[in-house]
């Protein structure tokens, strides 16, 4: 398979749109198309927002009849079926464009390879594979959806320079400076949910809200408001919590199913969701959430559900705000996992990113 420089040149171009729709998309994937004829671009788009057009539709519309005969760069292999638009591989066919080189095959089994079977039924040269790595990470939530059946979980923590989180009474608020505050908030505006802990909301009773404007997120039109989910199994969640008074929907998850508890809180402004048992289940939590659509998850929480996150699998990229100070050996410790007792059974991480965020470190690792 060769590509040639032109070929990633604009392919990075493609990208580069994609990542316009960082904040708009969910829950669908981040995708830009670029359309080259004779040497030059002459139609470019983006997916914008859900249920509106396609990156491919915007840039025909774009490119109009010089479409015919040109070379088409797309992140994402092309839809083939019908959904709330219309397939993009019909669009790109009728067109009459010679060439289609795709990033990434469509881990959705109702495309998977589809797209691009028909784009080669109507004679079009397709190709595929370059920068696929990039283009993945554009869209982890996507992903993790399609190939294993829940949402991508970035967990979010900060934490002093000794690994503390909270002083022995529960007090956490501000470990981090501003500039490092500012920073989640990009992160918060990424995600279909932001996950807490019912302890959090009684310690910290925090917003768990995009507070950005739509300028900062360099996006038109309104900021879209994460679904606020709270675990509450025995539904403690207070009547005068914050998260009740801002724009966007707050949801508690709980196994109390007591009639009185819930109309309470629903007539609050909550949104209830019950379970079985006794005792949230993380498997379950997140099995809900994808059936409710949401692909990527902010998580916010002590260490306790970090713990059980990290423990269980279920966390896949851990944000991690190390401020410049100490805490103490009676704070309390950024994750709880109480099953590791020996060094063969540590967690391994992959590194991906440090850098200074103000006067703090933010680490960015996968857990592998």
């Amino acid at each position: 398979m060769s590509f040639t420089a032109d070929d990633h040149r604009y392919m990075a171009r493609a990208l580069q749109l994609a990542r316009r729709g960082l904040y708009t998309t969910q829950p669908n994937p981040r995708v830009g198309c670029v359309i080259v004829r004779d040497g030059r671009i002459v139609g470019e788009g983006w997916h914008e927002r859900a249920g509106e057009p396609h990156a491919e539709v915007h840039a025909l519309r774009m490119t109009g009849a010089a479409a015919s005969g040109a070379t088409v760069y797309v992140t994402l292999e092309p839809c083939s079926h019908y959904g709330r638009t219309p397939p993009c591989a019909n669009a790109l066919a009728q067109a009459g464009v010679k060439r289609v080189v795709v990033a990434m095959v469509d881990p959705n089994a109702l495309v998977a390879g589809k797209g691009l079977q028909l784009l080669r039924e109507a004679g079009i040269e397709t190709i595929s594979g370059l920068l696929e790595q990039e283009a993945r990470a554009l869209n982890p939530g996507f992903i993790a959806l399609m190939e294993r059946r829940r949402p991508f979980v970035r967990l979010k923590m900060a934490m002093s320079l000794d690994g503390r989180t909270a002083m022995a009474s529960g007090e956490s608020v501000w470990i981090t400076g501003a500039a490092a505050r500012r920073d989640v908030q990009f992160l918060r505006a990424q995600a279909g949910a932001i996950l807490a802990g019912i302890d959090t909301v009684l310690y910290d009773d925090p917003s768990l809200n995009v507070r950005l404007t739509a300028a900062e997120l360099g996006i038109a039109g309104e900021v879209r408001q994460p679904l606020r989910v709270v675990l509450d199994s025995k539904l403690r969640f207070p009547l005068t919590a914050k998260l009740l008074a801002l724009p966007g929907q707050t949801c508690i998850y709980t196994c109390n199913h007591g009639a009185d508890n819930i109309a309470r809180r629903e007539q609050a402004g909550a949104v209830i969701r019950c379970f079985e048992g006794e005792r949230l289940q993380l498997p379950d939590v997140m099995a809900a959430l994808a059936a409710d659509g949401v692909a990527e998850v902010h998580a916010e929480t002590g260490a306790t559900l970090a713990g059980a996150l990290v423990g269980q699998g279920l966390a896949d990229e851990l944000v991690i705000y190390m401020a410049p100070h100490l805490m103490g050996s009676s704070a309390a410790p950024l994750f709880n996992l109480p099953h590791i007792a020996r060094m063969q059974e540590r967690v391994p991480l992959t590194i991906r990113d440090i850098r200074a965020v103000g006067a703090d470190w933010r680490i960015i690792a996968s857990l592998t």
